[in-house]
């Protein structure tokens, strides 16, 4: 199994994000490690608390009435804006950008 879907709830949540991207016609973000950590995150979040909390914007630890279910309201104009989403785990067709500051993607509102 690759490290997408290392287990079954990771692949689940996998598949849930990539019928996501066919609706909105996004693609993943090229970086198959970058968008396999997001998702780990997410999985994990989704397993403690029972949501998909996107781990790039939730307070620490996880506010389960304050943090954002992934995919966040403002997914669309983030990519319009961006070329992708504040998690880089959703983008527009061609984005190329591989490398990211971790730091400059969590928000760490907590």
């Amino acid at each position: 199994m690759s490290t997408l879907t290392e287990d079954k709830a990771s692949a689940d949540n996998y598949a849930r994000l990539k019928r996501i991207c066919e609706k909105k016609g996004y693609i993943f973000n090229p970086n198959q490690d970058w968008i396999a950590q997001v998702i780990r995150l997410m999985t994990n979040n989704q397993k403690e608390f029972g949501k998909y909390f996107c781990p790039c914007k939730q307070h620490y630890p996880v506010d389960t009435k304050a943090d954002i279910v992934c995919p966040c309201p403002t997914l669309d104009q983030e990519v319009a804006d961006n070329g992708c989403c504040h998690c880089r785990l959703f983008c527009k067709e061609g984005f190329k950008k591989e490398t990211f500051d971790i730091l400059e993607t969590i928000t760490c509102p907590g």
